[in-house]
């Protein structure tokens, strides 16, 4: 039995997906605010710091704010995104639909340290179009949780093709990992680039070429 591009990298809406039957386990119970701000007055300590200083007693309510904006991804649906703004192909285009230089902030699950970069995605519509600005939304979406680049740039396509079911998408993600340049190795202006091809990007190489042309000419100046 075969399987689809986007039924193999499924997208968990949370903890771990269960391999055997497709489905998400129930995730653990979640903290009280307090508790995660507790938490974080932990971390302080255990860093060598004073969480009880003046300067430091608005960090655990201010960490707790953060870290809403920073995972805001675990509360969207990339796939209803695409799903709620599609439209007519009117002039049956069968051409690459592409966005290049969508500008995105992950976090590294290793470390819980930001990467940040640029994604190029596109896809080759059969039938309906979607607004573009979703597509720039699900990059945005997926980003906002702790993830790998590789399981962002599998699970941007996957949304795209689950949602579209369009005869090709293809993803390139380009990014400079702090977990790389503020510790570890300590080295800066690395990056680390990772794609993804499904349908006729993987199977036609002209394709392809084209899609990774295009995505090399949208270098901005600070790159």
């Amino acid at each position: 039995m075969t399987t689809s591009f986007a039924e193999r990298f499924r997208l968990p809406k949370a903890g771990r997906t269960d391999e055997a039957h497709g489905q998400a386990p129930p995730p653990p119970p979640r903290p009280t605010r307090e508790e995660a701000e507790d938490a974080v007055r932990t971390l302080l300590a255990w860093a060598g710091d004073d969480p009880s200083r003046a300067a430091l007693a608005e960090t655990p309510r201010r960490v707790a704010e953060a870290f809403l904006e920073y995972f805001e991804g675990y509360h969207h649906d990339p796939i209803a995104l695409l799903q709620g703004s599609t439209f007519e192909n009117a002039s049956a285009y069968d051409d690459i639909v592409m966005l290049r230089d969508v500008r995105f902030t992950s976090y590294c699950e290793h470390h819980v340290s930001p990467f940040q970069g640029h994604a190029h995605v596109a896809y080759i519509p059969d039938g309906p179009i979607v607004g573009l600005s979703r597509i720039a939304r699900v990059v945005e979406v997926l980003a906002h949780r702790l993830q790998t680049q590789e399981n962002l740039t599998s699970q941007i396509a996957a949304a795209i093709d689950s949602a579209l079911k369009p005869r090709g998408v293809a993803v390139l993600l380009e990014a400079e990992h702090s977990c790389m340049s503020a510790r570890g190795i300590r080295h800066a202006g690395v990056a680390t680039i990772t794609t993804q091809f499904s349908g006729l990007f993987a199977t036609d190489d002209a394709r392809a070429n084209r899609f990774l042309m295009l995505a090399r000419g949208g270098q901005g100046s600070e790159r």
